[in-house]
């Protein structure tokens, strides 16, 4: 492994990180040889982190669940800023022109934007307020097109859109009442569709940012309803939905299922019966496959399905905590953390066959440098 501070010469593009969190710190890894570049340390709690990149890959924004917000050098393996923007923060994301990272959070509530240069504020968006000076918890932010940031309310049922073209000075659109707890959202790969998962109630919300003035709708309305529910673990990530052709596959709440969905007309066109509830379900870039992981009991277990035949094809053990998954750019690795076993391992996606593994402290989110070029992510 380099020693901090000496700075590589040489091109982002195969670079990722593998946050650990339980050290409190991340991993800069090389994708082509399978190596720990760097260990960069003091980054907070990271048991719910996240990561975006800049536009020319070098830097690594960092959101942790303590409200911190860590830009790092993947070339000189330092952290170069961190602040701590909130109380209890749950994610953000890079504006399209790299300006921009916007940061949600449960306390205060809200989102706050900073500059991607120097970390320093650029603006506060309160959220609606449920209660004497506590503002609702703010869930699934994402990047959209124009300049936009796109989040949803978690207490108070709602979708906002926010304009960032001033960044001095936001212009939101409220979509109020769309439906009880959205826990989480996504945004599809083109940018056009914003989908909020509900906690509260069956189904899904869906906002057409082209076309905003028709407002949120329902899809999936009635999925699950009626059924006898399984506890739930661990909320699904719909971050990690599945896109492959005019199918899109989703985790389905408190289900050991996956749902498929026509994404021309967002109607439910099937489901496949799964090991556990899952968390990610994951598409490999050229959508042959998913690859899907579970919520305890059954997070020692990892699914693969054809996306023609709808089978799965093959079911294997990687070890207890494997936590998330991440493709290499063409798709011909996965890399998957296995927390309990400190080990990230690394598959071949055409064999299915474990071809590698590097040592990692409790890992648990991995981010390839890919993701700087892709929106929402």
């Amino acid at each position: 492994m380099t020693h901090a501070g000496e700075c590589l010469v040489r091109g982002t593009g195969d670079l990722g990180v593998v946050i650990e969190r339980g050290a409190g710190s991340l991993v800069v890894v090389d994708t082509t040889k399978h190596t720990s570049l760097f260990q960069v340390k003091g980054l907070g709690d990271l048991s719910h982190a996240s990561a975006v990149y800049s536009r020319d890959a070098r830097y690594a924004y960092i959101f942790g669940r303590d409200g911190g917000l860590s830009k790092i050098d993947l070339l000189c393996g330092i952290l170069v800023k961190r602040v701590v923007q909130g109380g209890n923060s749950i994610g953000g994301a890079i504006s399209q022109n790299g300006r921009l990272i916007a940061v949600s959070n449960y306390e205060p509530g809200g989102v706050k934007v900073f500059s991607a240069d120097d970390l320093e504020l650029v603006a506060d968006i309160p959220a609606t307020r449920i209660s004497k000076g506590k503002g609702s918890k703010t869930v699934g932010l994402v990047d959209a097109p124009g300049q936009r940031f796109v989040f949803s309310l978690f207490d108070s049922g709602e979708i906002w859109v926010a304009d960032l073209s001033n960044p001095r000075s936001p212009a939101i659109q409220r979509f109020r009442n769309i439906g009880r707890q959205p826990y989480d959202a996504l945004i599809s790969p083109d940018g056009r569709y914003y989908i909020a998962g509900l906690f509260g109630e069956d189904g899904l919300v869906l906002l057409d940012l082209w076309h905003p003035k028709q407002g949120a709708r329902r899809i999936l309305d009635h999925y699950g309803k009626g059924e006898q529910k399984l506890p739930v673990y661990k909320m699904p990530h719909l971050e990690g939905w599945a896109f492959a052709g005019e199918r899109a596959f989703l985790p389905a709440v408190g289900h050991h299922e996956v749902l498929v969905v026509n994404s021309r007309d967002w109607r439910e066109a099937g489901r496949i019966q799964v090991h556990g509830q899952p968390i990610f379900v994951m598409a490999r870039p050229d959508g042959r496959q998913i690859w899907v992981n579970f919520a305890f009991p059954n997070n020692d277990t990892i699914q693969v399905i054809n996306t023609e035949t709808l089978k799965i094809i093959k079911t294997f053990k990687p070890g207890k905590g494997a936590l998330h998954m991440e493709f290499t750019p063409r798709g011909e690795e996965v890399w998957i953390s296995v927390r309990d076993q400190d080990r990230v391992k690394i598959y071949d996606t055409h064999s299915l066959e474990l071809i590698d593994s590097l040592p990692a402290d409790k890992p648990s989110g991995i981010f390839f440098t890919a993701r700087a070029h892709k929106t929402g992510l």
